[in-house]
């Protein structure tokens, strides 16, 4: 068992139902659902202002909602604060040291404010911070001090970490130590939200991911399912006297959509054709088999999935389109979370 560990929750980690709220009339949050398992990495996306933040403040019980509910490690928190903080560890986007301190009077000091038990040393190791043992925090670069901050937060092996926008700031070091971190929390059945603007460290932490906009969650999911929801494309270069001729000849699979852009390579004009289409491997095949059967050679050959990029792209601009067309909607986006 994990130290400082409790009993195995029955259910949820974190559970948000129909979550309201306002700022006077600013509707900050706006209907958001979304359940968080034991031991997943949950990935939490959006531009500056898309209510991420205010999420995480209701979730931690720093405000309560204006309407709907939020149950943390199986109580309300709002009015459990004590039996939530002894259970969680917290990284905010900035935090406040006392930069005359040492990095080791610093965690020392963490320590007796904490009712989770753990080793100074250990967890300076842990973090990467060992050898910055005697170094004043004032004397830290920035990378240095979101690796304290995470120090803190990882303090005793507390059953869920919250880390707001982690990597901000940070040298590819500082950010792979915290990823690998991160994996290796997972890996001993910590819970772990985050708030990212970072799409590659969504990507490569998160067991589910939800992208925020407007107060409201657009879509959600695990990777694979919200990349889902943009269709997987195919490209490739023919010579210009090729043309795309050879492919209308030939019945589509449903849902395929083909364009063509004429691009100039280190060899030559060519044609760079897109096959778009919500079955990659149905999609390459019939290609394929199209090609073979019309002896036309495609350059440049590469299938890839959609990215988490496009995903969030779409996402803006299908909010931005709901905005333009009812600008005093409250409901241009319809919450919902994909079922495990």
């Amino acid at each position: 068992m994990k130290k400082n560990q409790r009993p195995a929750l029955d259910g949820p980690v974190v559970d948000v139902q129909d979550l309201q709220f306002s700022y006077g009339k600013h509707h900050a949050v706006r209907g958001v659902t979304l359940t968080i398992e034991p031991a997943q990495v949950y990935a939490l996306l959006g531009t500056n202002g898309a209510g991420k933040t205010t999420t995480l403040e209701l979730i931690q019980g720093f405000r309560a909602p204006t309407s709907g509910s939020v149950r943390v490690l199986g109580v309300e928190p709002t009015s459990n604060q004590g039996a939530i903080r002894a259970r969680t560890g917290v990284m905010l986007q900035e935090a406040g040291f006392f930069t005359e301190l040492s990095v080791l009077s610093t965690l020392r000091l963490w320590s007796d404010l904490s009712s989770r038990r753990d080793d100074v040393d250990t967890v300076l190791q842990r973090v990467g911070l060992d050898h910055k043992a005697d170094t004043r925090v004032q004397a830290l670069s920035g990378g240095e001090r979101r690796r304290l901050d995470l120090a803190t937060a990882i303090w005793g092996g507390p059953d869920l970490i919250v880390l707001d926008e982690p990597t901000t700031g940070l040298d590819p070091f500082s950010r792979q130590t915290l990823w690998t971190l991160v994996r290796e929390l997972r890996a001993e059945g910590t819970t772990v939200l985050l708030t990212t603007h970072q799409l590659e460290e969504a990507e490569s932490l998160a067991d589910r991911v939800a992208i925020m906009n407007q107060g409201r969650i657009a879509v959600a999911g695990t990777l694979d399912e919200v990349l889902s929801t943009q269709p997987a494309r195919i490209t490739f270069d023919v010579v210009p006297a090729v043309g795309t001729e050879w492919l209308d000849r030939h019945r589509r699979p449903g849902g395929v959509e083909i364009s063509v852009d004429r691009v100039t390579r280190p060899h030559g004009e060519r044609l760079e054709l897109r096959v778009s289409g919500p079955e990659p491997v149905r999609d390459l095949r019939w290609l394929l088999d199209v090609a073979d059967r019309e002896r036309v050679d495609l350059e440049r050959l590469r299938a890839n999935p959609a990215s988490l990029e496009e995903v969030f792209h779409q996402v803006r601009l299908t909010d931005l389109d709901d905005v333009a067309a009812d600008p005093d909607s409250t409901s241009a986006i319809n919450s919902h979370e994909v079922s495990s």
